[in-house]
């Protein structure tokens, strides 16, 4: 028997490590700011856009990232058309102390919005820094605790994913959901979202089931998410796991204790199409799980591979949605264009992965696909929306 499972949590096994650490770089406490009302803007001159991305820092993949980072704000200021961005590039390291540094840096140079930096606690720092300036800052995070005030975070949400997933599933019937979650920041989010948008879209929460994030606190968790499935009247799982960490060997073990995609409906907090090679896992086979407009986020990477000779990284595309939405603004040639009004309007702004609109929290919608996995490839259940209207929303 465990030689069965070793492919599967080998795979597992090497990722717990990395994304517990990534989560714990985005951990901090919300800071309640006010202001956000943005700075006059001079309608024809050029809008300076302080641009903050990890040059400098230690790991080779954050160097990547704030290359593709940048490489994709570029792309987005040569798209655009009436209006001007003076784009000025600032190194953070990845620290929330140059991140911080930076900002003010930028700010005395002249810059009328800040887009990113990439971590919550970057984040956090920056729009303290800035707020008394009357500068807003648009975050690569996905964390909503940080957002507010004249912090806005640009990263799809738990919160988002999980609307979008419920409001699914419930049309479909699936309204008894069981919530099973990592027993770390990032699954304590996750089941917070998703308990939320089940109550929400009316469904009802079944019950729960934690488990740590180890290898062994999955093996463990396999037997109370049976009993819990089958006590709770269950009919669908909503996992806060995704492929690089407990997965692979849910999708291979749920099974194995009968709990196969023909008996229960999975839903996926994480998308389930990457790396490729989870195509491969017979325990995603028929599962739910939501992806940007695939239309629209193909031809973004064309166009930055054939600019830049190379596949952006899966999060570049935030840095472009970034310049557009500040672009769309100041081409109104209105002189409180980047106000935080203007931020949250209702219509939103067309994104390289589809629409998406800030709230007034300062998090964010984002237009979903619905996805499900057959015969090992992606298939599309129902198309992102176009508008912040209908179904989807």
């Amino acid at each position: 028997m465990f030689a069965a499972f070793a492919p599967a949590r080998k795979i597992a096994g090497r990722f717990f490590i990395v994304l517990a650490a990534l989560w714990a770089l985005a951990a901090c406490q919300p800071v309640s700011l006010g202001g956000g009302n943005g700075p006059s803007l001079n309608p024809g001159e050029a809008v300076a856009v302080a641009l903050l991305v990890p040059h400098g820092a230690s790991s080779p993949q954050e160097q990547k990232l704030a290359r593709d980072l940048e490489r994709a704000a570029r792309l987005a200021v040569a798209d655009l058309q009436g209006v001007k961005i003076d784009l000025r590039v600032y190194g953070t390291s990845g620290s929330a102390a140059r991140a911080q540094q930076a900002a003010l840096n930028a700010v005395a140079d002249g810059a009328k919005i800040i887009v990113g930096p990439l971590h919550a606690e970057s984040a956090n720092a920056v729009s303290v820094a800035v707020a008394s300036k009357n500068v807003n800052v648009l975050t690569f995070s996905n964390n909503p605790t940080i957002a507010g005030g004249n912090l806005f975070v640009l990263g799809q949400t738990f919160d988002d994913t999980a609307n979008r997933l419920s409001g699914y599933a419930a049309r479909q019937g699936k309204k008894r959901i069981l919530t099973v979650y990592s027993n770390n920041l990032a699954g304590q989010l996750g089941k917070q979202a998703i308990e939320q948008a089940v109550v929400a879209n009316g469904g009802t929460v079944t019950g729960s089931v934690g488990y740590d994030f180890s290898q062994q606190g999955v093996v463990s968790a396999v037997p109370k998410i049976k009993s819990a499935a089958a006590s709770g009247g269950a009919d669908a799982i909503f996992l806060t796991a995704n492929a690089a960490g407990a997965l692979p060997l849910f999708s291979q073990m749920l099974p194995e204790a009968g709990l196969g995609p023909s008996d229960m409906q999975y839903l996926g907090l994480a998308r389930w199409d990457t790396p490729a090679q989870t195509l491969d896992l017979p325990g995603v086979q028929g599962g739910w799980f939501t992806m940007p407009d695939p239309a629209r986020a193909a031809q973004f990477r064309n166009r930055f591979k054939a600019a830049n000779g190379e596949n952006p990284h899966a999060i570049a595309g935030l840095a472009y949605d970034g310049i557009a939405a500040i672009g769309a603004l100041a081409k109104s040639g209105k002189r409180d264009a980047l106000s935080r009004g203007a931020l949250t309007q209702k219509a939103g702004f067309q994104g390289v992965n589809g629409v998406f609109r800030f709230r007034q929290d300062g998090t964010n919608q984002r237009g979903l696909a619905v996805a499900t996995i057959r015969d090992k490839k992606v298939v599309i259940l129902e198309n992102a929306p176009q508008g912040f209207s209908g179904a989807g929303f």
